[in-house]
């Protein structure tokens, strides 16, 4: 069976990631074992107070930021922003999570994460799982996920090995595992997040793209035997 390999880019403290989520649940649901999903991070918000000082500071600060966000949010009925969403107990930057999550990601490729029962949604992995309540506990509950122990209160609730999870940070193997999402954020020139490249680089969906652009460049690769060569287009 022909599968497509869909390399997702984003930040966990990126809003517009956390919106398109709904689009790779749909994802999952229509195409099921014909896509594979790759997660990378990027680090967008990796000083994330200078970020928004420097982007805001003419144009209301923090206090504008929110409403953007919650303007940009109004017409969405599948996530929860929350009322003090970068205004109390903002994060520093979204490395931390980066980490832990590359940790995480790297435990469940060696298949020794325990059995995935109980999980909010259907379909996903623990390593999906996690990332998601990661983004939930920032943009939906406005906790630190900047902090370690945000983190860890995170994977108690789901029985994830924090001992192990803590030695692919400390050794070093989750900082060369986001260094290579980095790198292949520069081998394929993304320009942010959320961006999702298909076909080794040869396409790319950059921002808040519809599902339904997503939708046909999947159908094309899956239907093209020679998606892998040069396009007409």
């Amino acid at each position: 069976m022909k599968k497509v390999t869909i390399e997702l880019f984003s930040d966990v403290l990126c809003f517009w990631a956390y919106g398109a989520q709904a689009r790779i649940d749909q994802l999952k649901t229509d195409y099921g074992d014909q896509i594979e999903l790759n997660y990378r991070f990027i680090p967008v918000f990796a000083a994330a107070h200078h970020r928004i000082d420097r982007a805001w500071q003419d144009k209301g600060g923090y206090a504008a930021f929110n409403r953007q966000l919650h303007e940009s949010a109004n017409d969405w009925d599948h996530v929860t922003l929350n009322p003090d969403i970068w205004l109390h107990n903002a994060p520093e930057s979204s490395q931390v999570a980066h980490l832990y999550i590359k940790a995480l990601q790297l435990l469940e490729d060696q298949d020794v994460l325990p059995e995935n029962k109980g999980l909010d949604r259907q379909g996903y992995t623990l390593f999906e799982e996690f990332l998601w309540r990661v983004r939930c506990a920032f943009f939906r509950d406005a906790e630190n996920v900047s902090e370690i122990a945000t983190l860890d209160t995170l994977a108690k609730s789901m029985n994830l090995p924090l001992s192990d999870i803590h030695r692919k940070i400390d050794s070093g193997m989750a900082h060369a595992a986001l260094h290579l999402d980095t790198e292949a954020r520069d081998r394929y020139l993304v320009p942010g997040s959320p961006t999702l490249v298909f076909n080794e680089g040869r396409q790319r969906l950059y921002g808040n793209v519809g599902y339904r652009i997503i939708d046909v460049n999947i159908r094309e690769l899956l239907r093209d035997k020679q998606s892998g060569e040069a396009s007409w287009c």
